[in-house]
């Protein structure tokens, strides 16, 4: 066992994925394995997570790895998605399903909440949480509480789901402030310390608790020791690589189906006027809050170029061969057609912008596929610009480091790079991200080396020419 390869290892769970790596000293991967689970039906009826399935895995893959000579664990981490709570009894055994965030919140229970303890904004800029639901998952334990009182008394021990990863092969319970802070709706930013609706409700109790998120546990298992993490949310674990390797002020665009504007260096309360916007304060690794400014903006994308598509009669992802045409850009930005324009359909926007919501694009007007995915784009920008100019705020960014799916999208990087002309633009080829933040929480516990460039970083100049900063939406 000892001769194999020294790694660290990291079970990184994801709403869809869950996967389990081995990262090298130079944090290359070095092994990966990748599992999904069927969802089943939670005590409601409505699908939820298989954490029985889940920590099964968790427990054979450990098992697994620790025998194979191949490799020699050092340490282990956990990353896994956030406003998810497991539930233990008395005997350290989940209490309830792993309920889905994705659940309706009754409208009854909400109102209840706010009447006995402030309205929706106080608690919201207090928390720095956007009222979300079950996505506010201290509220989830309010429904629990209150509407399934039977079940709530089974109760001992609340886990966030990251540190219920690490509870499954420690054996250890903790509270960590990245999985607190991460719109829960429990953490009091100003006072911090948990929110005073926590104490009166007296759910504080069923709190382990709090550890820094660069605890390390020494764990024997069977023959074996190394030390182990109590866990991170994937979205600060992402945001670790980059505190590691950015020198100067920065802002991580992390882009998907959302495209979430993540800002450590502006740690001002969040405002009601932010708030409006979508905006919420992640906790970084380092404990210091990140300002966040949130878009549907990946789905925007993919419903308004399947209209596209379906309009001109070409196949999905065709999108994919357009390439940046500079003139046309120039030419629609001149035009600046409000009948053209391809205002938010699937994302609320409101703290932004004042629109017609009935006002459809009007397809016939472009000539071509390629003209009008441009003039999307060019919204899109648009309104990507908005929230991360909400984000930087008075903070010193001068630079913007896109991650996700959107660096492929080169009309998109381009144009928003001549919307920014003073701030540097750069694409980060990075894989497996959450991974690999949580491996580097474990670094100074096991790797003697230097970290060293973690990825590379691709500059994208402003195109010349090109007036993105004078074009609105609206």
């Amino acid at each position: 066992m000892t001769a194999g390869i020294p790694v660290v290892a990291v079970f990184d769970i994801g709403k869809t994925n869950k996967k389990f790596l081995l990262f090298d000293r130079k944090y290359e991967v070095v092994y990966e394995s990748n599992i999904q689970f069927e969802e089943q039906k939670d005590d409601d009826g409505e699908p939820c997570e298989n954490l029985a399935e889940l920590t099964a895995w968790m427990k054979g893959t450990m098992d697994d790895v620790l025998f194979d000579e191949r490799f020699h664990v050092r340490a282990l981490n956990f990353s896994a998605y956030g406003a998810s709570f497991v539930h233990l009894d008395k005997r350290g055994i989940p209490a309830t399903p792993l309920y889905s965030y994705l659940k309706d919140y009754p409208e009854d229970l909400l109102d209840e909440f706010y009447s006995k303890y402030g309205s929706q904004e106080t608690i919201a800029l207090q928390t720095a949480s956007p009222p979300l639901g079950m996505l506010n998952s201290g509220l989830q334990l309010y429904w629990l509480k209150h509407r399934k009182p039977e079940l709530f008394k089974k109760v001992k021990c609340c886990l966030h789901l990251p540190q219920y990863c690490s509870y499954v092969i420690t054996n250890k319970s903790f509270s960590e402030m990245t999985s607190i802070g991460c719109h829960t709706a429990l953490w009091n930013f100003r006072k911090k310390d948990y929110h005073t609706w926590v104490f009166q409700e007296n759910l504080s109790k069923h709190f382990p608790p709090v550890t820094h998120t660069d605890s390390k546990l020494d764990i024997p298992l069977g023959k074996y020791k190394f030390l182990a993490g109590a866990g991170i949310h994937d979205t600060s674990a992402a945001l670790l690589p980059y505190l590691m390797q950015m020198k100067e002020p920065f802002l991580l665009l992390s882009t998907d189906t959302w495209s979430i504007t993540l800002n450590p260096f502006n740690e001002e309360p969040l405002s009601a006027d932010e708030l409006n916007k979508d905006c919420l304060t992640y906790i970084s690794p380092q404990g210091r809050p990140v300002k966040a400014a949130r878009l549907f903006l990946g789905n925007e994308h993919s419903h308004y170029e399947k209209k596209i598509a379906r309009y001109f009669a070409k196949e999905a992802r065709y999108h994919k061969a357009v390439k940046f045409d500079k003139t046309l850009v120039q030419k629609l930005l001149l035009e600046n057609n409000t009948r053209k324009k391809f205002l938010p359909e699937t994302m609320q926007v409101d703290g932004y912008l004042s629109y017609n919501k009935h006002k459809a694009v009007d397809l016939s007007l472009f000539s071509s596929y390629e003209e009008a995915y441009h003039q999307l784009n060019i919204d899109l920008v648009t309104m990507q610009a908005m929230a991360i100019e909400t984000a930087i705020g008075a903070s010193p960014v001068r630079k913007i480091c896109i991650s996700g799916s959107f660096c492929d999208h080169l009309i998109f990087i381009k144009l928003l790079a001549s919307r920014f002309p003073g701030i540097e633009v750069y694409t980060a080829s990075l894989s497996n991200v959450s991974a690999l933040g949580a491996a580097l929480v474990m670094h100074k516990s096991w790797n003697t080396d230097e970290t060293g460039k973690l990825f590379e970083l691709n500059l994208f100049a402003p195109e010349r020419d090109i007036a993105m900063m004078q074009y609105e939406l609206v």
